[in-house]
């Protein structure tokens, strides 16, 4: 029996979502500490109007996940996230490189 290719990318977007509410359940959300951040030494970026779509790696507990986010702020060295997981909204901070922008002519497909 073969696999529905119509409904594959909606079937792997239940089960991710699943993985990530899991995810979510068994531990805080954690973020970098104010010492990390140093935001009394290096210039903060706020974007009043956040639209700008990344996929991060964050930590609940100590399970990496990685999740479809917005990018709020940042510095040279960390962005700051806004997400939601079954409907709850989070927000953290990560470093540079664990933020990958998203391609918006390929992100639906």
């Amino acid at each position: 029996m073969g696999t529905s290719k119509r409904y594959a990318a909606g079937v792997d977007r239940q089960m991710n979502e699943r993985i990530l509410q899991r995810t979510a359940a068994a531990g805080p959300l954690q973020s970098l500490t104010s010492t990390e951040l140093r935001l009394d030494e290096v210039p903060l970026t706020i974007d009043p109007q956040p639209r700008r779509k990344v996929r991060a790696w964050v930590r609940f507990g100590d399970t990496p996940v990685r999740v479809n986010a917005v990018a709020a702020r940042w510095t040279p060295d960390a962005i700051g996230l806004e997400f939601t997981v079954d409907g709850a909204a989070h927000r953290c901070w990560v470093w540079v490189g664990a933020v990958d922008e998203i391609d918006t002519q390929t992100a639906g497909r």
